[in-house]
């Protein structure tokens, strides 16, 4: 079926030749993850970032495990321009939910950041709003290359050190990892009306210690009205532009 979506998520990976990319129907806001993963090439070629018009063929992927029923095989894909700031508002806000124990249907235990594989979930990407006074992007003190979030969602939970994999936002907050650049960086999100945060589930994934499961990262951090597609904070109004290297 010929859909047209706005991408949401461009997801990194350890894997650098592969990035997720998901997004909302612009018809009727059903998230759609294109599986296969895209290639940092393709994303180049299409110019794809938070914001633009992705058309294709889309068909619902017969082996969608888990959480991840968003995944759809695709057929010719193309660039259909970007949409507004309004409408990307729109389109994130379409799958939006109170909190991420809502959204995916699961009370967690205190610290804990992953579903247990075999609970029941619907969905693998959320959107929550989160006051800009209630979310802080941080260095990893033990792995000071890596950024984390810090963010306290509408049940009032609080998410520590969660894994960033938001690509645009991860690029620009590891180019200014020194403690003064994230407090400026920091000030400039609480600065805002408005956070949105994509929360979304991993693959099915055993840790080091043994826990399995479907684990939680921010995928995507929006904030309104200054910058909805990506922090940049050089030139803002050129955010749109952004793509995945």
């Amino acid at each position: 079926m010929r859909r047209s979506i706005i991408v949401t998520d461009l997801t990194r990976f350890s894997n650098p030749a592969i990035v997720c990319l998901a997004g909302v129907d612009r018809r009727d806001g059903r998230c759609i993850r294109p599986v296969p993963y895209l290639t940092p090439a393709t994303c180049r070629e299409l110019r794809l970032a938070p914001g633009v018009v992705l058309a294709g063929s889309f068909v619902p992927a017969l082996d969608a495990q888990g959480p991840h029923q968003e995944d759809y095989w695709y057929m010719d894909l193309r660039a259909a321009g970007t949409c507004t700031p309004s409408d990307f508002r729109t389109a994130l806000r379409r799958g939006l939910f109170p909190s991420v124990g809502q959204g995916f249907e699961v009370q967690l235990p205190h610290r804990q950041k992953h579903v247990p594989l075999g609970h029941p979930v619907r969905r693998s990407i959320i959107t929550i709003s989160v006051a800009p006074a209630r979310i802080a992007v941080v260095a990893n003190p033990d792995k000071p290359e890596q950024i984390k979030v810090h963010f306290v969602d509408g049940a009032g939970r609080n998410f520590t050190s969660m894994s960033l994999t938001d690509l645009t936002f991860h690029s620009q907050a590891t180019a200014r990892r020194a403690a003064n650049h994230l407090t400026a960086l920091n000030a400039r999100i609480q600065s805002q009306q408005e956070v949105l945060l994509r929360v979304g589930l991993s693959r099915d994934y055993t840790a080091p210690d043994g826990r399995r499961g479907y684990w939680l990262q921010v995928n995507g951090v929006y904030a309104f009205p200054d910058f909805p597609t990506g922090i940049r904070l050089d030139r803002p109004e050129n955010a749109h532009r952004q793509e995945c290297k």
